[in-house]
């Protein structure tokens, strides 16, 4: 039994919870498992438990943690958990709600020093790691440094450590990696900075050797909520069982029929672990869907019936008070071409018919390169639409590139700005200079820039390495004296009374000085380097007119930017349609959806190696017990449930489309229908009384006529 006292649940929220989530929602006497189907509700459980545990359960807020998996889900989920407590008028002060990462960042910021790092420890983000690792490779192709960082981060998401990547290597390749995998820990170690994974690892790390801040963060933390429990990996559930520990207060929620991220690094397994760490688990089934009809939810029933459930975990049947709706479409098409003009006569018929908005509808499928075409398309017609996941400019690598030049003229500290700045474009510091400025800065705990500028750091090296560290160093304060900026180490916090020289003259200088038009034509080819370049200008062009314009210096100009590229600056869903991949699908929800590409060969997707041919062709290979047709099969069970998220997005309507031909290079290739659409119930097109459109352009010619007008705004 808990040591929370129990209460009875009376807040306005439980109005409208249904039993299985009202018993969710008020257990407290143990471990418990919430298996949260598609559309069930799992948002409304966690911030109404958290409510319960405040008001009833005599919970301090600050002792409770809710962990989810991106930033979007958790400022959904803090801002509905804090409009619930101040609606029943409990505090929220202290209440923890972060993704995985940002909670490993908060445990680093804590206790940097067991992790022998300094408090100002530098992220690496993708692209700055991957510089690293193609120095620790040796090599410049980059497809090569992309396959091995998955494979790194992999190993690193598994626990495992460089000697034992090595140790258990199967081929030269995998050995090379594993090499490089061990001077690239080493070189973070030395630069003071931790790439995506370690926020996690080196958590895991300290908990697990140091029982005194494992203590700490177990009393910080005496309740914990993990949101999409079948998506963490390793790491993440070692986290877990750590900040839990023996009091094991914890509701996890989660459905593996949604565990569609295996490829990196997540293991449905967690969740039949659970069961076997913490024998006293209480599992609770929501069933209850309150997203779509019932004519989608049967078929989506009958489509994971033919995934084996994990050991010890119930099958769920999604049913909801929606009535039996629309019967799911099913279009054939001749090509892709085709494919996209169905579904924009389709979508712009159904939208006039409805007088509905373009943000009621969504275009999925399993590949971005099925988007060109459908952008080609909306173009054409002039249907707004947004891409799920599209890059913000700010995360553009070469306005990345700029910003860190900005960043560490401002500020002296931001060794994360200097780590990039100091080699893009590359000025000749080598891994082997760096790494002995990144352990001479940690010793004397100082940033890389005040190292490169002390004479202890000069007799270290040789006057070679020395030389263009000691350069970049002097013109990062070139600028910080022109610009405006009293002297380096104040950089952040004391301009000059004069604005210094304009911002637009010192931007365009800056560029031209460290040449990184050069460096962008040295590495990309053509058109891609061509739409850089002008990306920079446009970026640099814009603060120009911006600190004419607010009469402000670069320094003041750059404190304003860099601050807007790190804020959250999503603004509200336009009324356009969301063109997605599957992945990106996941968590959404919209009135109509569009399923492209429902065949052999893209969903299921076959990847790299081929998946059977049949579902009993591949158990009976695991009957075999070989670890290729083991692997096969996992394969195919994911890509079904990737198809159940995509089937269990739709509310109100679902049209599936599949091509019988397909172009690939000059070449077309005969496609098979998916063996999924007959799992969902439907063989052919007339199962679904939805009638084939056989002259599409006719019938676009006549609906726009019938519209009269453009159909909206290209964004």
């Amino acid at each position: 039994m808990s040591s929370f006292a129990p209460a009875s649940f009376a807040t306005p929220a439980t109005d409208k919870l249904n039993p299985a989530q009202r018993d969710a929602v008020t257990y407290l006497d143990g471990p418990c498992l919430v298996l949260a189907g598609a559309g069930s509700g799992k948002t409304r459980v966690i911030t109404a438990k958290i409510a319960h545990m405040v008001r009833n359960a005599g919970i301090k807020p600050h002792h409770i943690g809710a962990i989810t998996f991106t930033n979007k889900a958790a400022k959904e989920m803090s801002q509905r958990a804090k409009a619930l407590l101040t609606s029943i008028n409990a505090p929220s002060r202290g209440l923890l709600i972060s993704t995985f990462h940002s909670l490993g960042v908060q445990m680093l910021r804590k206790d940097h020093g067991l992790a022998g790092l300094k408090a100002t420890f530098t992220i690496m983000d993708s692209s700055d790691s991957a510089t690293l690792l193609q120095d620790a490779l040796g090599v410049t192709d980059r497809a090569t440094v992309r396959n091995a960082q998955s494979v790194i981060s992999l190993w690193k998401n598994a626990l495992i450590s460089p000697t034992a990547a090595f140790n258990a290597a199967k081929d030269d390749d995998e050995a090379q990696i594993a090499k490089a995998y061990a001077t690239y820990a080493r070189q973070l170690q030395a630069y003071q900075a931790v790439d995506f994974d370690d926020l996690i690892g080196l958590p895991v790390k300290i908990l697990t050797e140091n029982e005194s801040a494992r203590e700490r963060w177990q009393n910080r933390l005496r309740y914990v909520l993990v949101d999409e429990v079948q998506d963490t990996n390793a790491t993440q559930y070692a986290l877990l069982k750590h900040i839990v520990g023996a009091r094991a207060m914890f509701t996890a929620v989660g459905d593996d029929d949604q565990a569609i991220y295996g490829w990196r690094g997540a293991t449905v397994e967690n969740l039949s672990d659970l069961e076997r760490d913490y024998p006293q688990l209480k599992v609770i089934k929501l069933e209850q869907n309150y997203r779509s009809t019932n004519s989608i939810l049967k078929a989506a029933n009958q489509l994971i019936a033919n995934n084996p459930k994990p050991a010890n975990m119930p099958a769920k049947n999604l049913w909801s008070e929606h009535g039996v709706g629309d019967p799911i479409a099913l279009l054939p098409s001749e090509h892709e071409d085709a494919e996209a003009e169905q579904v924009v006569t389709k979508l712009l018929a159904h939208k006039f018919h409805s007088q509905g908005k373009f943000s009621d509808y969504a275009v999925l499928y399993r590949s971005n390169q099925q988007a060109r075409i459908v952008e080609q398309k909306f173009r054409a017609e002039k249907i707004p639409y947004v891409l799920s996941g599209g890059q913000s400019f700010f995360e553009r690598a070469e306005i990345k590139d700029i910003l860190s030049y900005l960043r560490i003229i401002i500020n002296d500290d931001d060794d994360q700005a200097f780590m990039r700045a100091v080699n893009t474009p590359r000025r000749g510091v080598g891994p082997v200079t760096l790494e002995a400025l990144g352990t001479y800065s940690a010793k004397r705990e100082c940033s890389l820039m005040q190292a490169a500028f002390e004479h202890g750091f000069a007799a270290q090296v040789t006057e070679r390495q020395h030389e263009p560290i000691k350069a970049f160093a002097e013109l990062v304060q070139d600028f910080q004296w022109r610009g405006g900026l009293k002297n380096g180490a104040d950089a952040a916090k004391q301009v000059n009374a004069s604005k210094g020289e304009p911002a637009g003259v010192l931007l365009h200088e800056l560029v031209r000085r460290i040449g990184y038009e050069a460096f962008i034509h040295e590495h990309f080819d053509g058109k891609a380097a061509d739409n850089r370049w002008k990306n920079v200008l446009d970026f640099i062009g814009w603060l120009s007119t911006k600190a004419e314009a607010e009469d402000k210096s670069l320094a003041e100009i750059a404190q304003a930017v860099t601050l807007l590229s790190m804020m959250d600056t999503e603004e509200e869903d336009p009324d356009a349609v969301r063109l997605s991949t599957l992945h990106a699908a996941k968590g959404l929800e919209f009135k109509h959806v569009f399923l492209l590409g429902c065949e052999e060969g893209l969903l299921p997707h076959h990847g790299n190696a081929p998946i059977e041919e049949t579902v009993e062709d591949a158990m009976a290979a695991v009957d075999g017990a070989t670890p290729a047709a083991s692997r096969a099969v996992q394969r195919l069970e994911e890509e079904r449930r990737l198809m159940y998220v995509g089937v269990t997005r739709a509310r109100n309507t679902l049209t599936l489309l599949y091509c019988k031909r397909r172009k690939k290079g000059r070449d077309w290739e005969q496609r098979e229908p998916s063996r999924f659409l007959e799992e969902l119930g439907l063989t052919s097109p007339k199962d679904t009384d939805i009638s084939v459109i056989t002259d599409t352009r006719a019938h676009m010619a006549a609906l726009r006529a019938r519209l009269g007008v453009a159909t909206g705004k290209l964004i």
